[in-house]
């Protein structure tokens, strides 16, 4: 066996080995400002074709989405996936269509035990492509009061204020 063959292909960007190419194509940034994230996951996503093809597109809507756990499987609502433009006649998906995620038992049982005992949600940060599988990194997060966000942003500026102060500190030496 050729030593060089084993093991996954990886493609180089600009002649450096990557490993995993992740493909973003739409992110929850009001997410990580709405919620205090706890834990993270990728998940797979059970698509139709043409919800594939539209996703390629760019065309994805996490705003208002969020997942539950109902019989012991993991469910993504509220998630926009515009209908594919060019499935002329092919009959096209529903936008607003309740998808199931794809998650270790393990993981689906413990998000499911975590939500039922604490005032927890299960919310979507991003959807992307991993080696030409859709794929949504999903999160297990507190929601924030507005006082709590207030001080997020704080405590984001003065991390912000204290690396521009040590960067213009190592300038001066």
């Amino acid at each position: 066996m050729n030593p060089k063959s084993a093991g996954p292909k990886k493609k180089a960007v600009g002649g450096v080995a990557t490993g995993r190419e992740r493909v973003l194509v739409a992110s929850n940034r009001k997410a990580r400002h709405d919620y205090e994230i706890l834990d993270v996951v990728e998940t797979g996503i059970a698509l139709v074709g043409t919800e594939v093809k539209s996703i390629r597109a760019g065309k994805v809507v996490l705003k208002d989405a969020y997942a539950r756990v109902e019989g012991g499987e993991l469910w993504l609502f509220g998630v926009h996936i515009a209908p594919y433009d060019q499935a002329d006649g092919f009959g096209g998906h529903d936008p607003e269509r309740v998808r199931k995620l794809l998650a270790h038992r393990n993981q689906i049982d413990e998000w499911a035990d975590r939500t039922r005992r604490e005032p927890l949600s299960l919310v979507p940060l991003a959807v992307f492509f991993v080696h030409g599988k859709a794929k949504v990194e999903m999160a297990l997060g507190r929601g924030r009061r507005s006082h709590d966000k207030r001080q997020a942003i704080a405590e984001r500026d003065a991390t912000r204020e204290a690396a521009r102060a040590v960067a213009a500190r190592r300038r001066q030496v």
